[in-house]
């Protein structure tokens, strides 16, 4: 088990770092070249080409059942769930078979939208409150796999 981080736009790095060490779990973050990625302890990095897919593409064909993936990515999230990975957003929204359908749905029709000429707020700021939110879920889930002796 690994938590694989979609590391392109993550705001929340430094966290995932820090809890992953306290349960003693290895992390991947995955960027492209554009992006200035440091490894460290328990941390490394994988750089991987300016598409817009590379690294959504790098970790759907690198990822296995048990890893935790965070991503803001649908799609990805979707693939994720598909492999029987756990799946956080930045925000700490648990992405699951449950809400999953309905968020790829809203997707699709927020960008037909935006392709009839309909323009969206776009996301809310990130808060302190975000950060929080998701590193007491991150904590919740490494808790609960180290408990069941998934670790």
């Amino acid at each position: 088990m690994r938590i694989v981080v979609d590391g392109d736009s993550c705001p929340v790095k430094q966290e995932i770092a820090e809890t992953a060490r306290k349960f003693s779990v290895p992390v991947l973050m995955v960027a492209s070249f554009d992006h200035l990625l440091q490894g460290g302890e328990g941390v490394s990095v994988v750089r991987v080409d300016r598409s817009s897919q590379s690294a959504d593409l790098f970790i759907a064909n690198h990822i296995a059942s048990g890893d935790i993936v965070v991503t803001q990515d649908y799609g990805l999230a979707a693939l994720a769930i598909a492999k029987c990975c756990d799946v956080l957003s930045p925000r700490g929204d648990i992405y699951d078979t449950g809400n999953i359908d309905y968020l790829l749905e809203r997707r699709h029709a927020q960008a037909k939208a935006r392709r009839a000429g309909r323009h969206s707020r776009g996301p809310r700021p990130f808060t302190d409150e975000d950060r929080q939110h998701f590193q007491q879920n991150l904590t919740k889930l490494l808790q609960g796999r180290q408990e069941n002796g998934q670790f």
